[in-house]
């Protein structure tokens, strides 16, 4: 299942691609039309996001504008980053593996 993560909270998609595509299409619209009551131009980079996980040229995109904010940010606050990257990546395990079978 698709979902969006910031920091450690998951935010579910929609499993169908259509819906996904539909949502993020919404967005983009809504975020152009931000100058209006209720709309904010908070929703054209969201539904981007959205779109680049079913679009390879947003997908592009998302994945360039990570490495050129990533970059100075890792360079001026490196211990940050690394915490960072560590709780974005539940794959990377940070204690033994001895800790996480416990002991029998």
């Amino acid at each position: 299942m698709a979902e969006l993560r910031y920091h450690n909270r998951a935010i579910p998609l929609p499993r169908s691609k259509v819906s996904r595509i539909a949502l993020g299409s919404g967005l983009v619209t809504g975020g152009l039309l931000g100058f209006l009551p209720i709309l904010g131009f908070w929703m054209l980079p969201l539904g981007l996001v959205v779109l680049s996980f079913d679009l390879p040229a947003a997908r592009r995109g998302r994945r360039r504008m990570t490495v050129l904010v990533g970059r100075p940010v890792k360079k001026r606050w490196p211990a940050s980053w690394r915490r960072h990257v560590t709780e974005a990546n539940p794959h990377i395990r940070t204690h033994s593996a001895r800790e996480d079978h416990g002991a029998s």
